[in-house]
């Protein structure tokens, strides 16, 4: 080991503008008597999309020299860096290596689609139950590629790869709002800068929203795009709608929380539908994208039918009904029939997709998905408050709701303020071309797409609007819909923690847009009679100061980061898998933590018994009943239970077993279950206390009443190893 590296624990240490409606660039350069067409591509868009790459670039680098850096991961044994992969990241990783390492390419996949080590006794279909067709894929690209590098190193690279692509995405929508690539600059830096908030690729490579979530943003920087107000040709049309339905199904098909972003995404299309800012038509192929993605990916998922019963997709069935039922005209009527109206329809669309969602859950026999509602109802006070499954989730940090010191950290990160401003800007704008909208006083035909006379080339622009402008986003109708997307993002962000990576990088585009709004800069133009070259000077040189400020604010930060080497340790861990390998059969199966086993089914290739992808309702039974090994049991009840399921060994935690009571740990949990007072908790209706003692704290002890059942074959200072006789 090299003497700079210290260890650290288990785990390691811790103007061609884009949006350019009214001039040409040539116009624009003739005007002002600036440069040439050929100089004003280069500067503007040239120099933005090297830029782009760039920062792209850069952010991958650094997420894979920190990891490095953190683990030393290209200079340790396999087995630790298999480790590394905690939880449920080991769990998807293991796929990848069981394709790689298989037969045959057809093979590997049989043996996903019938796989007998997972969930042991049972066989499964892996590419039903998991989202793990990247896998697949990365697999098959190692194989038919023939790369000479280490598969796990392939894979990690490629995963900071797809994260250069996120920047790259987060640094065009900046763009594509602000009109100049500078925004997509400082975009980027603020997403670096605030990485602990932004992304947590660094440290749970293999999770499903690493692969997810550059896909989603590629995604909403199309549709922001193909929502821009002007005419658009038939050729770029198309290529837009192509782009996001590719995208969208990619990131519905990497993440299994992929219903709650549908739900938040079809809410945003019937927002702007219903508020008048969006043409029908547009928000319509939305609606089509979103339905033909989720039956896409239920196809893919072998018809998975808790994708059918969905709350995203019920909502699209809503919306198609409600949008049908309103129709296309619409009529002067004043502001207070506009809200009445607005609200009404709202309203009606909720109603219809909880009725359908119902109506289908009925019909298909679904209710895989009770633990969802069980833990919602719980989070906010209502519901069992000692259900397991909800307990399960309610005690993880990650379900938590956001905490204050994530705004403290963002506001340190410079991109907190900036946000606020820039959101609570468009809200207000949004607000008056809203009652700007109602108060229209001709009829308008807003949505349907003009009739055609015969076929258009690909070159014909397709006429949006027939009127002209009737609000202040007419020429914006875009800012609407990034505005209430990024609202519902960060109500959930808020609600949940885990699911701030999905409002933090909108806080990054915006807090850098508001430096730069082209229509602020051409108010101030305007107010001062500048020039415009003046006007972009002006401007740019306060993104320059910002990012200045920003870069002078981080690198030590950075440096340090980069000068800190550590090195992975966990001798227990890797003890108990290597002693694994060496002295157990590869048909012997294992019971004990969803989080160690997923690791057990990594490192070893043995057979368990449960798992932390906590999805089906059938393994959420089954993972309570095998945990009673961490209850108030005796050992003839734990026994019978453990051969029920066919388990041939258990590996006992103290982390988990002598963990202090605080309601929380899984003894805790268990205890509330079985209707039991936890150690350090009281009395109280439906709980009483029991005088059999905690089963993974006697069986240490080798008591005859043990030893008929279990014989401990293995232990060290974090594990201890029993055979189930």
């Amino acid at each position: 080991m090299s003497d700079t590296r210290r260890r650290k624990g288990k785990g390691g240490g811790r103007n061609t503008d884009p949006r350019s409606r009214s001039k040409t660039p040539t116009d624009s350069a003739n005007d002002e008597g600036g440069p040439d067409i050929v100089t004003t591509i280069f500067n503007n868009v040239v120099l933005g999309v090297i830029a782009m790459c760039l920062c792209g670039y850069a952010h991958a680098w650094l997420m894979y020299t920190l990891h490095e850096n953190r683990l030393w991961f290209t200079n340790i044994k396999e087995v630790e860096r298999e480790i590394s992969f905690r939880t449920e990241s080991g769990l998807y990783y293991s796929y990848y290596k069981q394709m790689v390492k298989a037969p045959s390419i057809s093979q590997g996949i049989y043996d996903l689609m019938n796989d007998k080590l997972t969930e042991h006794p049972s066989v499964i279909n892996i590419l039903e139950r998991m989202n793990i067709y990247q896998e697949v894929v990365l697999a098959i690209m190692y194989r038919v590629l023939g790369v000479k590098m280490l598969p796990i190193l392939f894979y990690i690279i490629c995963t900071f790869a797809l994260h250069a692509l996120l920047v790259a995405a987060l640094f065009t929508s900046a763009w594509v709002l602000s009109g100049t690539w500078l925004a997509g600059v400082l975009t980027s830096g603020f997403y670096v800068a605030n990485r602990i908030d932004t992304t947590r690729v660094g440290y749970t490579i293999p999770l499903r929203e690493s692969f997810s979530l550059p896909f989603l943003w590629v995604q909403v920087t199309a549709i922001t795009i193909y929502f821009q107000a002007g005419a658009i040709s038939r050729l770029k049309e198309k290529v837009l709608l192509s782009v996001i339905l590719t995208f969208t199904f990619l990131f519905a098909l990497c993440w299994q929380f992929n219903q709650f972003v549908f739900l938040l995404q079809v809410s945003t299309l019937f927002g702007v539908w219903i508020l008048g800012i969006i043409p029908a038509y547009k928000v319509r192929n939305m609606l089509h994208v979103m339905l033909a993605t989720m039956l896409m990916v239920c196809l893919f998922q072998f018809v998975n039918k808790m994708i059918l019963v969905s709350l995203g997709m019920s909502l699209v069935l809503a919306s198609y009904a409600v949008m049908y039922i309103k129709g296309d005209v619409e009529r002067a009527g004043g502001v207070i029939k506009g809200i009445v109206t607005t609200v009404v329809y709202s309203v009606l669309v909720l109603v219809l997709a909880g009725v359908i969602t119902t109506l289908l859950k009925l019909l298909l026999q679904v209710d895989a998905d009770d633990h969802i509602f069980k833990f919602l109802s719980s989070k906010f006070g209502y519901g069992n408050q000692r259900d397991f499954d909800s307990r399960l989730y309610l005690c993880l940090g990650a379900f938590d709701f956001l905490t204050v010191d994530t705004y403290q950290r963002l506001t340190s990160g410079l991109v907190f303020p900036p946000y606020v401003l820039c959101h609570a800007a468009m809200f207000i704008t949004l607000f008056i071309a809203v009652i700007q909208n109602f108060r229209k006083s001709s009829e308008v035909k807003m949505a349907a797409e003009p009739a055609t006379n015969g076929k258009k080339s690909a070159g014909d622009k397709v006429k949006v609007t027939e009127t002209p402008p009737t609000h202040i986003l007419s020429n914006r109708p875009e800012v609407a819909y990034v505005a209430i997307q990024t609202l519902l993002f960060g109500l959930l962000a808020m609600s949940t923690l885990r699911m701030k990576y999905l409002w933090t990088p909108y806080m990054c585009v915006l807090g850098s847009v508001v430096f730069v709004d082209k229509d602020m800069w051409r108010a101030i133009m305007h107010k001062f009679n500048l020039k415009e070259f003046s006007v972009q000077m002006l401007r740019n040189s306060v993104l320059i100061v910002i990012m200045a400020a920003l870069f002078a604010r981080e690198w030590p930060t950075v440096k340090t980061e980069l000068d800190d080497l550590r090195e992975f340790y966990d001798p227990d861990t890797v003890d108990l898998m290597e002693w694994i390998n060496k002295d157990i059969p590869k048909t012997s199966s294992f019971t004990g933590s969803m989080q160690l086993l997923a690791g057990v089914k990594l490192c070893t290739e043995r057979p368990i018994t449960n798992h932390p992808h906590y999805e089906h309702k059938g393994l959420r039974i089954k993972t309570k009943e095998l945990y009673q090994i961490y209850g108030k049991r005796e050992p003839a009840d734990v026994h019978a239970i453990l051969k029920k399921h066919k388990s041939n060994y258990i590996i006992l935690e103290d982390s988990i077993c002598r963990a202090a009571s605080t309601g929380c740990r899984v003894p805790d949990l268990i205890d509330f279950d079985n209707g039991q007072v936890p150690d350090n908790g009281k009395k109280e209706d439906g709980l009483e206390y029991s005088n059999t003692p905690r089963f993974c704290e006697n069986i240490r002890h080798d008591q005859p009443n043990f030893t008929k059942y279990f014989k401990k074959v293995f232990e060290n200072k974090t594990f201890r190893v029993h055979q189930v006789l």
